[in-house]
């Protein structure tokens, strides 16, 4: 339910979840990333950001610069249209959480973190 509001408050601001986490994940970063570090701190196959990296390309969201010690290594960095994207979406995330947790009661609160205390990984 809760990944269902998510998607669609970030329809609102013209973004994928996918496309949200990598924009998010250079923001936070402050400056390019290679591709595999994007890729594994996203916790997916290479081939996948290579795809997602192309669309966001062609959106004017990000751009990919050469390494500069190793010309293997390719980079993302944020466009200006990317880093609002990117505030954009953080804004509309943080309503949906609060909203989100608004909803529901103090005691299934403390339900839902005690199963995500149980379930989260080392």
């Amino acid at each position: 339910m809760l990944h269902s509001r998510l998607e669609a408050a970030l329809e609102a601001v013209d973004l994928s979840p996918a496309k949200f986490a990598a924009l998010d994940h250079l923001m936070k970063a402050g400056e390019p990333v290679p591709l595999r570090v994007l890729s594994e701190g996203l916790h997916c196959v290479p081939s996948n950001m290579t795809q997602l990296m192309d669309r966001m390309e062609a959106e004017g969201l990000v751009r990919r610069l050469p390494d500069p010690a190793d010309r293997r290594i390719v980079r993302a960095e944020l466009t200006k249209l990317g880093k609002q994207r990117a505030t954009a979406g953080a804004k509309v995330i943080a309503k949906a959480q609060v909203d989100f947790a608004k909803a529901v009661s103090k005691a299934g609160s403390a339900a839902l973190d005690r199963l995500v205390q149980a379930i989260r990984l080392p």
